[in-house]
């Protein structure tokens, strides 16, 4: 990345960081940084994201995985899809004190989450390539997480021997809820929604929240 461009990535990503309340942090902006660099070169290879544009990583990937920092809960956290790595590498940057289980079951993006966690000395995270209804852990989760998995009401299904006591998902979705809410309420499972707002981001983002019965 020339200096230039890694200069404005840098700009946006300061204030995308401001903008959701952080306090300038030179080590987590160096290391989400690196992240992206990382992003960008396997995805010219391997496909990894449609998002091709490390500016609009800051905002579609990085800050929008940010914006749910508030409502973890607990410090065993479970990465349900994670893809590239989102939002768990992300969200694992910033909570070094939490456990993070990555778990996808394609190859091609394990081994990218792989090598991202070896670059980034990320000695919290641990990487499982497994479907999440085989992913049977020594230990259970307070927040399993979840972005662009599918319909709230399967993922809460396939992912209920996953959670600790007093464990929650957190689902990360787009603005069209209606149907899946009702398919929720149909199953009798109660459910909060945040809105979240995500500096530079004008596309509608909310967060589905079930508690574990």
């Amino acid at each position: 990345m020339n200096t230039a461009a890694g200069s404005d990535l840098r700009r946006r990503l300061d204030q995308g960081l401001a903008g959701l309340g952080f306090a300038p942090d030179d080590r987590l902006c160096r290391a989400l940084l690196a992240y992206i660099e990382l992003l960008a070169k396997w995805n010219k290879t391997y496909s990894l994201t449609a998002v091709r544009d490390p500016t609009r990583m800051v905002t579609h990937h990085v800050l929008d995985s940010m914006a749910i920092l508030p409502y973890l809960n607990g410090s065993q956290l479970l990465d349900v899809g994670t893809g590239a790595g989102l939002p768990g590498v992300v969200l694992a940057l910033v909570r070094r004190n939490s456990h993070w289980v990555l778990l996808d079951s394609n190859a091609k993006k394990i081994r990218f989450v792989t090598q991202a966690v070896m670059e980034l000395k990320l000695g919290n995270v641990e990487v499982v390539r497994a479907r999440v209804e085989d992913y049977r852990p020594r230990q259970r989760f307070s927040s399993v997480i979840a972005r662009a998995f599918g319909p709230v009401s399967e993922l809460y299904e396939r992912t209920r021997h996953l959670y600790a006591l007093g464990g929650c998902l957190l689902a990360m979705k787009g603005g069209a809820l209606a149907d899946e809410l009702a398919e929720l309420r149909r199953s009798g499972v109660a459910c909060e929604v945040y809105r979240l707002q995500v500096p530079g981001l004008s596309a509608q983002r909310n967060l589905v929240i079930v508690r574990s019965d």
